[in-house]
């Protein structure tokens, strides 16, 4: 699995990162970076909501 963010979308609210910590991180910055691009089997759960729950449809999955 890998983690692509269409950081044109992104608005960097968190939302991924609440759910998804060990992936996600906003940072003081105010932007978006993804921590583990090709997270494991154990994490896909959780990607799979931050992609539902993005309210800008920023992340994607590519299998």
């Amino acid at each position: 699995m890998k983690v692509i963010v269409d950081y044109d979308l992104c608005s960097s609210n968190a939302v991924c990162m609440g759910i998804a910590p060990e992936v996600f991180e906003v940072r003081d910055d105010g932007f978006l970076y993804v921590l583990n691009e090709n997270p494991g089997p154990e994490l896909a759960s959780k990607v799979n909501e931050a992609v539902a729950s993005c309210p800008n449809g920023a992340i994607s999955i590519e299998e």
